[in-house]
């Protein structure tokens, strides 16, 4: 047997051993508890894994091998979120087709993961570009659609005009095209959505039934956005008051219009002094009609300025309110005055009704607003205990009284909210409502790289679902498949996909655009649980046996993306009866970043920089190459466009696959960032080394019977402190294990090897007694079983090398004896007057009095007391006496 970690000997042999066994292969015997664990759905997008990703995989991994030992059914599945714009525009990057791509990519995946040692059950693994699977999307699509929680409409999208395609907000910064620097331009397209805002009252209740970080559960309340207050009307004023404010704009008599607001603060009604419209309102092309020719050139060319914004960078709190005055007015129904409707850009036209009431002298955006364009502030409620005649401006609390309100100031926020709504919904003008920040899920996508949409267009302007006998609609397979320049779909050029025969007999035409990624990533967690079915997307009685996810393991960065998607669904199909669970994941955790050490070059003269950068990011062969001075390195996440990529191959082949994953493990808490470190994973082969070492020395006198020797052994107490040292160490290694400390569980690990050395020095190895041989023989025995989840080939080799048979994944997980977890000795802190006076080796099992008795024994204490009234005697048992003598 080795006497060191040398994984080149014997990691491989393992591995294969592994596989010949099928030994991941998931288990569902009927008297066995299940545990679902599962890692977020990758994207084979690049060529190859990074030690990055393996951040979240180890760790999953050693939860699951935990659970198996535990004796549970568990399920540990790995497969490929295929679809989307992540792979085509890898492939179209690298002049391939989408489908072999990312086939390559994800045989490339699959031998990293192995080569780690992740213990998938790749028996179950799939593509969501493979026909058998995206059926089922589409299956599930028109179950929404029968259900009216799937529509189209016409949209406003972002479309670049050098790449020509729609974008995502997040693709773009400052108006312009992330990638081609196009400047972005909004077109109206027929879009699909899911209604997901039919479940918003339920997606945020659920939120308290699910073991998630409270941070991520706070960005899906904020996503969410539940606001309770009143929507009602406003009127257009016919003329402009006799004192327009802004002298040049012109406003010509018309007939009256009105339109909606939404407030959540209906108590400062008579502090409104400005209305604002976003840009795409609906009202801002007719009161434009009836403008003067230089409102119209005004606001004509603000909205085409706000045209190509994001709702991101419109909304961005750091940003500099923009607007322009429209030449209306509006009045205000408490006060009777007229009100200037201003155009804004951070008024969003896709929350609430598009337009707000402005109260500058209580909301921020209003104040900022106000201030830049010399808008009136007037306040309307004050402090309720504030006796100075001027406040500061704006007072945003709710916790106040109404002043200049007619007959409701003196009123609380409270007592004036339900006045006032109560006198909106009695003049017939409004209601109070909740209304939701969130909006419809965009689904549509002009691309040709996704789950194409089951529905044909009739002649006559029909939708029809294809029939459910015909799915799936095949995505063709295409030589080009590039986005149009028009903006319609790739699979628009393709005739025989195009037409076909609708259910009336007659010539129809298919939806041309695909589901975007998220759809797929919505519902494969169920498909996990039966993934060979032909006949159904999943056997009811398969997910109600695994459903839901125990643990679910990923990136933070899908708050409010695929984890509320995926609550949707799930919340869908609990409707129809189909999954038995409300919620998909049971517990959530998401894993920090690895870091790399990256050089960056100083910028030239004149050289500009993206916003926030101060460097460019160079190669490491180009940082050897220039100036020492024009250098310097800082830690950025490790990807391939930054090339700072360490591999697994690069990993396993330098230190070995156990090393890596003990690394990864020990180096930092499971949700913080890690800097990747030649140092630091030396550390962990030193560990290993030592494990290797005490099992190679107790080899030769290990006795596989060392549960009968100490069943009745009366033990010294150095063998005794040393099974207590083992048993604490079980227990902690599985608690650390279950809650995700795996740095902790590692560490106590160390911990309890510094002791067992000790023991082991202690005892002399060629005359040891058959008390001694036992004690060394259970701790080499549990030391490999407590190593195997994070260490899993060494936990083997040494296994082997006990004469033990089969894997120590298969092995029953240690089991621990409350009573040695108990110290026979501890250390009392003795304290007078709360100040540490005296320690006290004492026998853990003393009583309360002989611990007092002994404190007052103690010299040192004496020493405080003498002379005094001894008025208490405090005892925290295990821990520390206090006499308190004033």
């Amino acid at each position: 047997m080795l006497d060191r970690y040398e994984p080149a000997a014997f990691e491989a042999k393992w591995r294969e051993r592994w596989q010949s066994a099928n030994l991941f292969k998931t288990r569902e015997d009927d008297d066995r508890p299940k545990f679902y664990g599962l890692d977020f759905f990758p994207y084979p997008s690049g060529a190859g894994l990074s030690v990055g990703h393996c951040r979240n995989y180890i760790p999953t991994d050693v939860l699951c091998r935990l659970k198996v030992m535990q004796g549970f059914n568990v399920l540990h599945p790995m497969g490929f979120d295929a679809f989307g714009l992540p792979a085509e525009n890898e492939a179209i990057k690298n002049k391939r087709k989408p489908g072999p791509m990312v086939e390559q990519y994800g045989e490339t995946y699959h031998r990293q993961l192995d080569l780690v040692g992740i213990s998938y059950d790749w028996s179950r693994s799939f593509y969501s570009c493979d026909p058998r699977y995206y059926k089922w999307t589409q299956w599930i699509f028109e179950l929404l659609y029968k259900k009216g929680l799937a529509y189209q409409r016409m949209a406003a999208v972002n479309w670049d005009p050098v790449d020509k395609t729609v974008l995502a907000d997040e693709e773009i910064i400052g108006g312009r095209a992330e990638r081609s620097g196009a400047i972005v331009e909004k077109r109206y397209l027929p879009q699909w959505y899911f209604k997901i805002t039919e479940y918003a009252q339920r997606l945020l209740d659920d939120l308290d039934d699910i073991d998630w970080p409270e941070g991520i559960k706070q960005q899906q309340r904020n996503w969410i956005g539940k606001s309770e207050g009143v929507q009602f009307l406003l009127e257009i004023a016919n003329s402009s008051p006799s004192e327009a404010p802004h002298e040049g704009f012109e406003v010509i008599s018309h007939k009256t219009l009105s339109f909606e607001v939404f407030t959540t603060r209906i108590d400062t009604l008579f502090g409104v002094t400005f209305c604002v419209f976003a840009p795409e309102h609906p009202l801002v092309n007719k009161l434009l009609e009836r403008a003067s020719d230089q409102v119209q050139n005004s606001v004509r060319e603000y909205l085409d300025r706000a045209s190509r914004l994001t709702d991101a960078d419109r909304t961005a709190t750091t940003r500099e309110k923009t607007g322009v005055f429209s030449g209306a007015y509006a009045i205000n129904p408490a006060t009777g005055e007229s009100i200037p409707i201003w155009i804004a850009d951070y008024v969003l036209a896709t929350y609430g009704t598009g337009a707000i009431m402005a109260v500058p002298g209580h909301d921020d955006r209003d104040y900022e607003f106000a201030q830049k364009f010399g808008l009136p502030v007037k306040a309307v409620i004050a402090p309720q205990d504030s006796t100075q005649q001027t406040q500061e401006l704006p007072f945003v609390s709710k916790d106040g009284v109404l002043i200049n309100s007619g007959e409701y100031s003196n009123l609380t926020v409270a007592e004036a909210q339900k006045q006032l709504g109560e006198w909106i919904e009695a003049l017939g003008i409004g209601q109070r409502k909740v209304q939701y920040k969130l909006r419809d899920w965009l689904i549509s996508r002009q691309r040709y790289w996704g789950c194409p949409i089951p529905i044909i267009h009739s002649a006559e302007g029909e939708i029809q679902p294809v029939p459910q006998d015909c799915l799936p609609v095949m995505l063709p397979d295409v030589e080009s498949y590039e986005p149009s320049g028009d903006g319609s779909s790739p699979l628009s050029r393709i005739d025989e996909f195009v037409n076909v025969t609708d259910l009336d007999g007659k010539l129809g035409k298919r939806e041309t655009d695909t589901m975007g990624g998220f759809a797929c990533s919505s519902w494969y967690f169920l498909r996990f649980a039966d993934p060979q079915n032909d006949d159904q997307p999943f056997s009811p009685e398969k997910v109600k046996y695994w459903l839901p996810v125990d643990v679910y393991v990923g990136g933070a960065e899908h708050a409010v993306m695929h984890l509320l998607y995926a609550r949707f669904w799930t919340k869908v199909l609990y409707d129809e009866g189909l999954v038995p669970v409300k919620e998909p994941f049971q517990r959530l955790y998401n894993q920090g970043q690895v870091l790399a050490n990256t050089p960056f070059r100083k910028p030239r003269e004149g050289e500009n920089l993206p916003v926030g950068e101060d460097g460019v990011l160079i190669s490491f062969k180009d940082a050897k190459e220039l100036p020492a001075d024009d250098v310097f390195y800082r830690w950025a996440r490790m990807s391939k466009s930054k090339g700072n990529v360490v591999t697994p191959e690069e990993a396993v082949d330098s230190y070995g696959a156990d090393a890596l994953r003990v690394y990864e493990l020990f180096v930092a808490p499971f949700e913080a960032d890690i800097r990747w470190s030649n140092e630091g994973i030396q550390g962990a082969i030193r560990f290993l080394n030592r494990i290797c070492k005490f099992a190679s020395e107790v080899v030769p006198v290990f006795n596989p019977q060392w549960r009968s020797q100490l069943e009745f052994a009366d033990l010294p107490d150095t063998a005794q402190n040393a099974r207590r040292s083992l048993h604490k160490a079980i227990k902690k290694a599985t608690a650390d294990i279950e809650r995700f400390a795996f740095n902790t569980y590692i560490s106590s690990l160390m911990e309890y090897l510094n002791d067992l050395t000790s023991f082991q020095k202690s005892v002399d190895l060629e005359a040891l007694t058959s008390e001694e041989s036992a004690v060394l023989s259970e701790a080499a025995e549990t030391l490999c079983l407590l190593i195997s989840p994070a260490a899993p080939h060494t936990a083997d080799e040494i296994w082997e090398g006990l004469g033990k048979g089969d894997f120590t994944y298969n092995e029953p997980w240690p089991q621990y004896k409350e009573e040695l977890t108990k110290d026979s000795v501890v250390t009392i802190a003795i304290q007078v007057n709360g100040k540490l006076r005296d320690t006290l080796e004492v026998a853990a099992s003393v009583s309360q009095e002989e611990l007092i008795h002994m404190a007052l024994a103690s010299s040192k204490v004496q020493a405080h007391v003498q002379g005094k009234t001894i008025k208490k005697q405090i005892v925290v048992p295990g821990k520390l006496v206090n006499i308190v003598a004033p």
